[in-house]
């Protein structure tokens, strides 16, 4: 990477956003740049995500926040959700700045601003106030117009067919 990081945004209801953030993790990580992968609403030690695992044995940093949503979680209230996201931005912002990494990958951070558990204008905030040369990368369904705006990639991953409409649920090593 030159000192230019850009932003890419992957959303959309499509498959494949968080694949295609490891994916570039892999990438980055195999030409021995320093990755930091973050995730929110999601609980590995419940459900798995074991890409997780196999970026932080090729050497990334991992951490995770608010690792509930109430699609999955009915317990979760929406105060704690905004509490822990805003807890995770902060966290990111000390993590980054003093990290040194090349590429940070937010995952599903754009479900927070969706679901009104984090700003839009924190996210925002974030993103001008990045180191020049990190490459940042966020994913999640519903990114807003003005997140778009900001971005240097977008990419709509769309779903045109899918087997779950055939009642065929997630198989492990698969869809998780």
């Amino acid at each position: 990477m030159k000192n230019q990081g850009l932003v890419h945004i992957y959303t959309g209801d499509g498959k494949g956003k968080t694949t295609s953030a490891v994916g570039l993790g892999v990438r980055a990580l195999g030409h021995n740049l320093k990755v930091c992968y973050a995730y929110f609403h999601k609980n590995p030690e419940k459900y798995g995500y074991t890409e997780i695992n196999q970026l932080e044995k090729l050497g990334g940093k991992i951490f995770g926040f608010a690792k509930s949503h109430p699609f999955c979680d009915k317990e979760i209230t929406e105060e704690d959700l905004k509490q822990q996201c805003a807890d995770g931005i902060n966290f990111l912002k000390k993590e980054v700045l003093n990290g040194g990494y090349n590429l940070l990958i937010i995952d599903e951070i754009l479900i927070s601003v969706r679901d009104g558990y984090l700003s839009e204008e924190t996210l925002v905030d974030f993103i001008k106030n990045k180191p020049t040369n990190l490459e940042l990368v966020m994913t999640g369904r519903g990114a807003t117009e003005k997140l778009m705006q900001l971005a240097d990639y977008v990419s709509n991953i769309t779903k045109v067919k899918h087997p779950y409409d055939n009642k065929i649920l997630s198989r492990k090593g698969i869809e998780f």
